[in-house]
């Protein structure tokens, strides 16, 4: 981020709202943001994002891909007061970026386009805003490509994935195929478009008069299902009071009983300046928000941090309830610290500001241990963790530097790059040795790659992880390992014998100790047990070995060259023939599978499943999503590669699993061989 300095003066006669821009990836929130900030006179020209000129998706990797990889923030100032918006990635693996951001937002606008087929996309966010109880909007976008019948079609779609009702606010006037205004149906009147400008007043079209009337009696119904007296007037048939409509689609939309439907498109500029207005109008101030979160004082709701910037470690997030000052104190339980810098961000420049307003959204500097869902208590508030949902993490990768110069590098550089991506973390695989990546799709974790060559200057190779293959043994076997070396002075003398036999699935590993008459003396006895565990690190098939006891029977010592080095080494050579003979099989890691998808795209899924040696538990409606459908199974953990793409590409997108690992099963025949011939081959 880039950096100017500004004296913090006021631009604004209210608290800063906070207006989220949410929805499916595609719908054109980026664009969205962009034409808002044009009409708004905050920027004099409106960007594309297609030509990357627009002020947000600014990072490289949102150029690139022409989408958003990572949260927007910007500012502008409409009829005296000013405006945060926070514009949320739509796409699967991106999208956990922003949730945090949702818990103290003042209105979400869900931006969907106007195919009615595609109407379920914006479902999983719909079902999230009723959850937080946070007040939204539905933006059409793109109407000039709606066909005729759209906007109904869609409405309809739409109304049983709402907790709330949905109020259609316009409809389209249309010229042939072409969409060219709307009627407001609250204002009774008509507008037509024009690029750039504010919408045209016309007269209504004598054509659209009986629909205007038809639509308009739907939405006073539905306001007067909160409001007797409107609904006494309905039923004496009198005309209501215009002030009192827009009064109680203010009231209902800010209280989160009504959910507006506005239509636009923020190429053209169409609709836009009547989507300022209803932000202006029915956006509630901060202090919903504060009530929603239970804040008691002033607070600063951390929704993300940044790293790499010119500015360093930044908390980004909203203050609540009283201004912020630099140096002011912050409480996280009994932590306490002080504000550093402030600043407000713009795409990706930032504005030092010295305080900022209730409801500013700010990045603050030298805040310790801030993280996404920290509640930072002010005036005597302690602060608090808020409980933040995300996504499964189904994608990995094993990753290992280009140079092992740059493996200092990558060690500060992964703990960095999850801190500010919520949806991402990475462990070291005791086993492998492996660094491993979990990130939600495998588009996230490319960004992720190409974000820790650009900015830390350190390139990775990768692979899949390798699967966590076990072995065991079906029969029992005796075996004696002596090891004897002699040269000159001292030389090594260690001599065991051991029975094995197998023990049942998830028993593990039992050693017994069985030397009578001092055969082998007590204090080597620990070293033959380590040198048995270190021949099950690497079974004859070449992995960990699992469920096997070990009785140490015989043995003997030599006065003078027996050693704990000599008996771990005998031990070890032991266990290796004893495994060898007893008959060992390959055990594969079996994960159980939960897959929410939209109804009737479950059998379907569990074809998928089956398809990758799935055994298949059951098919049935998800327990709170009506329209949904859930589908349990066990997995081999190998049928997880690519199983995320594939369960999208069936339900456009939405389809969504979760695995946890379950048990061990046997793997035999051609598939059990390719494995052992592939790890033959890794370790040559």
């Amino acid at each position: 981020m880039g950096s100017t300095q500004s004296n913090g003066a006021d631009t604004g006669s209210r608290a800063t709202r906070a207006v989220a821009l949410v929805g499916p990836a595609g719908t054109g929130k980026t664009s969205l943001a962009e034409a808002l900030l044009f009409a708004s006179g905050a920027i004099q020209r409106q960007g594309s994002v297609d030509a990357g000129t627009s002020v947000g998706d600014a990072s490289p990797e949102a150029r690139a891909r022409r989408g958003s990889t990572e949260i927007n923030l910007l500012n502008f100032d409409y009829l005296g007061d000013h405006y945060a918006l926070i514009d949320l990635p739509g796409g699967a693996g991106f999208a956990a970026d922003g949730l945090a951001a949702l818990q103290s937002a003042d209105m979400a606008l869900v931006v969907i386009d106007p195919a009615p087929e595609r109407a379920v996309l914006a479902e999983p966010m719909l079902r999230r805003l009723d959850e937080l109880g946070l007040p939204h909007a539905i933006f059409v976008n793109k109407i000039e490509t709606a066909r005729a019948g759209a906007v109904r079609g869609l409405v309809a779609e739409l109304q049983p994935m709402s907790g709330e009702p949905l109020a259609l606010r316009q409809i389209p006037l249309r010229d042939g195929e072409h969409v060219t205004g709307y009627v407001d149906l609250a204002l009774e009147r008509a507008y037509l478009y024009q690029p750039g400008k504010e919408s045209q007043r016309v007269d209504i079209p004598g054509e659209m008069r009986e629909r205007e009337r038809s639509e308009r009696t739907h939405l006073l119904e539905t306001l007067a299902d909160f409001d007797d007296a409107l609904m006494e007037a309905l039923l004496m048939d009198e005309a209501p009071n215009p002030a009192t409509v827009m009064a109680d689609l203010a009231f209902d939309t800010g209280s989160n009983k009504v959910v507006p439907v506005l239509l636009g498109s923020a190429l053209t500029g169409g609709g836009i300046h009547r989507l300022l207005k209803l932000l202006r109008h029915e956006t509630p101030a901060p202090d919903a928000a504060s009530a929603r979160l239970g804040t008691d004082g002033g607070a600063l709701h951390v929704f993300k941090v940044a790293n790499g910037g010119a500015m360093g470690r930044l908390a980004l997030g909203r203050v609540l309830g009283a201004p912020l000052a630099e140096g002011d104190e912050l409480k996280a339980g009994s932590e306490a610290g002080r504000t550093g810098s402030l600043f407000f961000v713009q795409g990706d420049k930032t504005v030092k500001r010295h305080d900022a307003r209730v409801g500013d959204v700010v990045a603050v500097a030298k805040i310790e241990g801030a993280r996404p869902g920290l509640l930072l208590g002010r005036n005597g508030s302690p602060g608090r963790e808020l409980l933040v949902e995300y996504p499964a993490r189904n994608a990995a990768l094993a990753i290992t530097t280009r140079d092992r110069k740059d493996d200092v590098r990558l060690s500060g550089a992964l703990p960095r790059l999850c801190e500010e991506d919520p949806a991402l973390a990475w462990t070291q695989d005791g086993a492998s040795h492996d660094t491993i990546l979990r990130g939600i799709n495998d588009e996230h974790l490319q960004v992720v790659i190409d974000r820790l060559q650009r900015r830390y200057g350190v390139p990775v190779n990768t692979r899949p992880p390798r699967i966590a293959y076990r072995e065991s043994i079906r029969k029992s076997a005796t075996m004696r390992g002596r090891h004897k070396k002699q040269s000159g002075g001292h030389g090594q003398y260690g001599d065991c014998v051991i029975d094995i036999r197998p023990l049942g699935r998830g028993e593990g590993f039992v050693f017994e100790d069985r030397i009578a008459g001092g055969a082998i003396p007590r204090q080597y006895i620990p070293a033959v047990e380590m040198g048995i565990k270190d021949a099950m690190d690497r079974g004859p098939l070449g992995f960990p070995v699992e469920d096997v006891a070990v009785t140490l029977v015989d043995g003997s010592f030599h006065a003078v060259d027996s050693s704990e080095l000599a008996f771990r080494i005998a031990g070890r050579m032991a266990m290796g023939e004893a495994l060898a003979q007893a008959a060992p099989y390959l055990l594969e890691p079996i994960v159980k599978v939960t897959v929410n998808t939209p109804a009737g795209t479950g059998s379907r899924a569990g074809s998928v499943l089956s398809s990758r040696r799935g055994q298949i538990l059951g098919l049935s409606p998800h327990p709170t999503w009506g329209r949904w459908e859930r589908v349990e199974a066990l997995l081999p953990e190998s049928g997880l590669s690519g199983l995320d793409a594939e369960l999208r590409s069936l339900s456009q997108g939405l389809a969504s699993f979760t695995a946890q690992f379950d048990h061990l099963a046997e793997l035999s025949g051609k598939q059990a061989d390719e494995v052992v011939k592939t790890r033959a081959a890794e370790a040559a």
